[in-house]
């Protein structure tokens, strides 16, 4: 088999991205069996081979109101992961590994984005989800950045059969599952009680279910306990933090955020930036180690 090369962007260069990407790529077991293009600004104190300018500003939060700093590092981040989606959409790497970037640093840079996903979404312009995924569980999130007062209007009947299509073509592809077993996590307690605790459940998420092969609604304080159980090969949730919650309780640190419908694999950690312990030398790289390591397992998965 190939080895794969992968494209691997250092993130906010004032957060713990450069730091846990020189340990994840320095493991033995890593460095043998993957090439790397490493992307972003020189000064981090890691050797890049696609270099996207230069950071002199030091880590860690440093002085909240230093605005130019926040920019800058922000309009780094950003054009590296353009830098690694250009090198993937011309066949230099075969996927994409994102450390962790701060969203308000981002937009400063000039990035209009609430995260990689989107950012991704409008640079491919393929539809795409969020799924976090560990050897216990494996959600995708039907909303990713909003505001919990804004997800009643985004969960539309096409946004939700979207997410069910793309999520069962990913499980196919990158997981190798001919009938992946998908349940949806209701938006209301109980699923809504028959219309007790709201009516969305009934109205809206039982028939997109029913059209597409899902099971559920069902109520979020028991789905993700079923799919770890092994009913589900994973969990639709209908907004961010009951979807994020549930995967890092069950799997902080060993979790993967996987980007499914893009044309290439593109993997991240399951944590942030963690500005406030970069560059004390305490940051645990596993995560990132992780990420590296289904990376290069969906590349071969697509390549069989």
């Amino acid at each position: 088999m190939t080895t794969p090369t992968l494209a691997v962007t250092l993130g906010d260069p004032r957060g713990i991205g450069p730091e846990i990407v020189r340990a994840a790529l320095a493991t033995p077991e890593v460095a043998s069996a993957v090439r790397f293009r490493v992307v972003g600004p020189t000064g981090t104190g890691l050797e890049v081979t696609d270099a996207v300018g230069t950071w002199s500003g030091g880590t860690g939060i440093g002085d909240p109101g230093d605005h130019a700093r926040t920019a800058t590092a922000g309009r780094l981040a950003g054009l590296a992961i353009a830098r690694a989606v250009a090198l993937a959409q011309r066949g230099e790497v075969q996927g994409i590994v994102t450390a962790p970037i701060d969203k308000a640093a981002l937009l400063a840079g000039g990035y209009d984005f609430p995260g990689h996903t989107e950012m991704l979404e409008a640079l491919t312009g393929c539809p795409t989800v969020m799924m976090l995924a560990s050897s216990r569980l494996r959600v995708v999130l039907a909303t990713t950045h909003l505001a919990l007062r804004d997800v009643p209007a985004a969960l539309t009947a096409e946004r939700l059969a979207r997410v069910a299509r793309i999520t069962r073509e990913g499980l196919t592809q990158a997981f190798g599952l001919a009938a992946p077993r998908i349940a949806l996590a209701a938006l209301n307690p109980h699923a809504g009680d028959h219309g007790r605790f709201g009516d969305e459940d009934d109205r809206l998420l039982r028939p997109v279910a029913e059209r597409e092969g899902l099971s559920g609604p069902l109520p979020a304080d028991t789905v993700f306990v079923r799919a770890m159980r092994g009913e589900f090969d994973a969990v639709i949730a209908p907004y961010h933090d009951v979807g994020m919650t549930a995967i890092k309780v069950a799997s902080f640190g060993e979790g993967v955020n996987i980007t499914l419908g893009l044309p290439f694999p593109r993997t991240s950690p399951d944590h942030g930036t963690a500005l406030d312990i970069a560059g004390t030398g305490v940051a645990d790289a596993g995560s990132m180690l992780q990420a590296i390591r289904v990376c290069a397992e969906l590349v071969s998965t697509r390549g069989r």
